[in-house]
């Protein structure tokens, strides 16, 4: 299995060969743990040039070549070449693999942060892993990432009037430690190209003014290539991180005051219904006794009764 797989979390591989009258296809199915991994692998395997396709939850085709995504699976499909029918068969295909619910079958948010404007969609890359990160042309070196703390990256690159580069983000399940992967950053760009520094080649051939870092709560946004200061500044002043999002609670978000409001809320509805429950038992058994010493010609209330107590006995 190659390493880059392990880190998208990898766990089956099926293939196999179909042939048409007029078509052959062969057909690569591989699993992961859930819809992050295929749709990291699915990133990682698409080609710049590709053209978006609608087929499940993501796909990319370039002549007889189609690569798609839906849950925990990505489809790597090739035919002989590509009829009127093709992208219709793979739809259904897509509609047929296993499914998936719960917070596994969402797509990781981080890429939702990269501005649209001036965006390559092609060119989106999102890894979890310092393999396929630099197999992905990553431009900070990996062990300055710190992918050990469960960091998450995306990169993609912009065209500009006033130059091209790469926009590079990166999440940490914590701000505290976002902040401290920001200083390490700082210090690597502070520092140059020197022999300890390692920088990777896409960092060497980026132009001085666009380098910039700017942190937005877990959120690290690193400008690189031939940005003017500008262009560079824009796109960082863009990224900002939405603390509200909540992806596994379908309701949504639900702060602290909502939660109190629907706690005391809770309670005065269980005491409404334990009161009335009370009042209903009461009228049922008091009622019904009093019935029954009615019937028996009693008066209703035992407060006239002789409270003496006689066995009888002869």
């Amino acid at each position: 299995m190659l390493p880059f797989l392990r880190e998208y979390g990898f766990t089956q591989f099926a293939s196999a060969n179909y042939t048409q009258p007029d078509n052959k296809l062969n057909l690569r199915a591989i699993k992961f743990q859930d819809a992050t991994g295929a749709y990291g692998t699915f990133t990682f395997y698409r080609r710049p040039g590709m053209q978006k396709e609608d087929i499940g939850q993501g796909a990319a085709f370039d002549g007889a070549h189609v690569l798609f995504w839906t849950g925990a699976t990505l489809i790597d499909a090739t035919f002989d070449h590509l009829g009127a029918m093709s992208a219709a068969e793979l739809r259904e295909l897509a509609d047929d693999l296993p499914k998936i619910g719960g917070p596994s079958s969402v797509a990781p948010p981080l890429p939702k942060y990269l501005p649209t404007a001036s965006l390559d969609p092609g060119s989106v890359r999102y890894t979890v892993g310092p393999v396929a990160y630099a197999r992905s042309g990553g431009v900070l070196p990996p062990g300055i990432i710190n992918f050990d703390r469960d960091a998450e990256a995306v990169m993609a690159s912009y065209s500009t009037q006033n130059g091209d580069g790469a926009l590079t983000l990166l999440m940490y399940p914590t701000p505290q430690i976002a902040i401290n992967r920001e200083q390490a950053i700082q210090a690597l760009l502070k520092a140059g190209n020197s022999p300890e520094a390692a920088w990777p080649q896409p960092l060497v051939d980026s132009s001085s003014v666009s380098l910039l870092v700017r942190r937005s709560g877990p959120v690290i946004a690193i400008t690189s290539g031939g940005f003017s200061v500008d262009e560079a500044r824009k796109l960082l002043r863009s990224i900002n991180y939405t603390a509200d999002i909540t992806w596994n609670h379908p309701e949504g978000y639900v702060s602290e005051a909502s939660k109190t409001a629907r706690l005391l809320l809770g309670i005065a509805y269980l005491t409404g219904i334990l009161g009335s429950a009370a009042i209903i038992l009461g009228l049922f058994f008091g009622g019904g006794r009093a019935l029954i010493r009615r019937m028996r010609g009693k008066p209703i209330s035992t407060l006239n009764d002789e409270d003496f107590i006689s066995l009888k006995l002869k």
